[in-house]
């Protein structure tokens, strides 16, 4: 898959996952693994850029196997961008779907 356009899906991704529960950096990249392929390379640099913007907070818990996890908690401000991005994405595959049915008709 493309990088960049994976760049951005990881957005959505992510503050759709946080929208649902707070959780921790390692948990986002292997729940998101599950349906795409990232590595961990590629998530952090985008929660550092996510948080600086205020989407989210962070905030430390202990954990019973190791160094306390850093969880990321959503903020009215990801909340907001999570909708207005899932808007945008609907809108998105809704029309890139009509193009490709279009293409298929005329074949």
């Amino acid at each position: 898959m493309n990088i960049q356009f994976k760049k951005g899906v990881l957005e959505l991704c992510v503050l759709t996952m946080l929208s649902q529960k707070d959780c921790y950096g390692y948990e986002l990249v292997n729940e998101i693994s599950k349906n795409i392929s990232i590595s961990e390379g590629t998530i952090y640099p985008l929660l550092r850029r996510l948080k600086d913007e205020g989407m989210f907070t962070t905030y430390l818990e202990e954990s019973t196997g190791g160094p306390p996890r850093k969880y990321y908690q959503l903020t009215e401000t990801g909340r907001t961008m999570k909708d207005k991005l899932t808007e945008e994405w609907h809108s998105f595959v809704e029309g890139v779907n009509r193009i490709i049915r279009e293409g298929e008709d005329h074949e």
